[in-house]
């Protein structure tokens, strides 16, 4: 391990200490911002601090071992030979753990998101594939211990959606499903062609890290218009009789956020706003990374809708990222939410990509 890269470590390991002693004082518990922002940094710096314990402590029985190869017992000779073997292939692991730890991440992969799925090419077709992907999506939620929950939808005439916004909330959700925007296509016989043939078909999915309020995005009133409508769709007589439905339009940049899922226009209200903000949040960023294009370049690109980054295709059983050239012959159990099939080689492969040329 380099020089530099042991002094930040320890850096690191004394604020996680004073960290400890600044959480149990009255006044910082009163304090909800001020604990709460604390304890994000404590709980960001536990696993980096335990891995580097985990390093010293080897080093030093490694120190321990290294001294009894000059013993004059044979038997004590072998013993720490043995034990030399054990402890520096156990460090090597926990150097790569570290290695990954201290890896660039994203500032964005502790927030919730909102999940967009809407039909593209292919008609009904495509409509059909985005109630697919939502269920899909769903069911990988429901694995990870999320909550999906949906904001605003807009049912496909033969069903699925042609639009499908959900906000989905836990613990790590952006880190987890951040290279899932993009193009996704479909390749199979719909229900409806009578010759048999195989159709393609695609759906835009965006994936955006959600605005906090400690984002302190500042919408003007004036630059708001607000349109209230009678809902339509599931929800009963009720829907039908009052204007419960939100429609938000931000001026200067011409995002329109509907949202009509809820009995309640008041909640229907903070809902699209909350959708809003995250949109006006996700422009500025995408705005951010234009303007460092020519620096660097993303392994997953530039994370624009209209790039095709997956294939599914019925006949064959086959699902391919066409990022990682990666082709899997297990579709149904994708489609059935086992998602980390494809999730997890992604993120290895970023966080190789990161680590790329440096060295601990």
């Amino acid at each position: 391990m380099q020089p530099r890269t042991r002094e930040k470590l320890a850096q690191m390991q004394a604020r996680f200490a004073h960290l400890n002693e600044q959480l149990v004082l009255p006044e910082v518990i009163a304090d909800r911002d001020l604990f709460r922002r604390l304890s994000i940094e404590h709980a960001q710096l536990e696993p980096v601090v335990q891995a580097f314990e985990q390093y010293t402590d080897l080093g030093q029985r490694i120190d321990d071992a290294q001294a009894l190869r000059d013993d004059a017992d044979p038997d004590m000779r072998d013993l720490a030979e043995q034990e030399l073997t054990q402890l520096n292939s156990e460090r090597e692991t926990c150097e790569a753990e570290l290695r990954q730890l201290l890896s660039p991440g994203d500032a964005d992969d502790r927030r919730n998101v909102l999940l967009e799925i809407r039909a593209a090419s292919g008609g009904d077709e495509a409509a059909l594939f985005a109630g697919d992907l939502h269920r899909m999506y769903s069911l990988y939620a429901e694995r990870c211990g999320w909550l999906l929950e949906p904001l605003g939808r807009s049912p496909g005439e033969h069903g699925g959606y042609k639009e499908i916004i959900s906000r989905v909330s836990g613990n790590g959700v952006y880190a987890q499903l951040k290279f899932e925007s993009g193009t996704h296509r479909v390749q199979r016989v719909p229900q409806t062609e009578a010759q048999g043939r195989v159709h393609t078909s695609t759906c835009t999915l965006a994936v955006l890290a959600e605005a906090e309020p400690a984002d302190d995005i500042e919408v003007a009133p004036g630059d708001l218009r607000i349109d209230t409508f009678r809902a339509s769709g599931a929800g009963g007589q009720h829907v039908n009789k009052t204007d419960s439905a939100v429609r938000i339009t931000h001026v200067p940049t011409n995002i329109v956020v509907e949202c009509q899922d809820d009995r309640s226009q008041h909640k229907n209200r903070a809902r699209a706003m909350s959708i809003l903000q995250t949109r006006l949040r996700e422009s500025e960023r995408r705005r951010a990374v234009a303007e460092q294009a020519s620096e660097r370049k993303s392994l997953v690109g530039s994370g624009d809708r209209s790039e095709r980054i997956r294939t599914y295709n019925f006949p064959q059983g086959r699902v391919t990222d066409h990022r990682l050239k990666l082709t899997l012959y297990q579709l149904t159990q994708v489609l059935d939410g086992d998602l980390d099939l494809l999730v997890e080689p992604l993120r290895t492969q970023h966080r190789e990509d990161l680590l790329a040329g440096s060295a601990l």
